[in-house]
């Protein structure tokens, strides 16, 4: 995929995320990061029964109306600032916590592991997306090892189909 060529749909990202996350190392470290964050959430509305709930009913709702509009014409950082800002509202110390463990589990599988940028730059919420789509998979068993394009069953967008056969008339 070029840089200037921007996905179209999450169909079309899901398979480009998971070329991503080729190494199952980095997958794990993934799903140990978003666990946390996870966890996070559950200390934030354990310490603000009230407030933390409220404020992922924002985060939900922002989240809900971004993924509706998509990110074909760019990043979607306002989107993703709004949700945080909810998130820091209603807990200011552990949920800015969990994010910053995800995003350092996760980056750590990127820089150290995989050798690539993290999707996250070019597509903040379809890549959020994703990574729980991933970590849903994970929870059920399946990603924790080999290729997960081919365990699912989905082409790698980075490999061109092979051309149509020619047919003689």
């Amino acid at each position: 995929m070029s840089d200037e060529q921007r996905i179209e749909s999450f169909e079309e990202f899901w398979p480009y995320y998971l070329s991503e996350h080729r190494n199952p190392t980095s997958r794990r470290l993934h799903f140990v990061g978003t666990s946390g964050f996870l966890a996070s959430c559950a200390a934030s509305a354990a310490l603000h029964p009230v407030r933390f709930p409220l404020a992922m009913a924002g985060f939900a709702a922002i989240g809900r109306d971004a993924l509706k509009k998509g990110e074909t014409d760019g990043p979607s950082f306002k989107h993703i600032a709004g949700m945080l800002a909810c998130g820091v509202a209603g807990s200011p110390l552990t949920f800015p916590a969990g994010v910053v463990f995800a995003y350092g589990c996760a980056w750590i599988g990127h820089f150290k592991v995989e050798h690539n940028r993290p999707a996250t730059f070019k597509y903040p919420l379809w890549s959020l997306a994703s990574d729980f789509k991933m970590w849903s998979l994970m929870l059920r068993g399946k990603l924790w090892s080999g290729d997960p394009l081919e365990e699912l069953g989905l082409e790698d967008p980075d490999v061109e189909p092979p051309p149509a056969p020619h047919v003689m008339a």
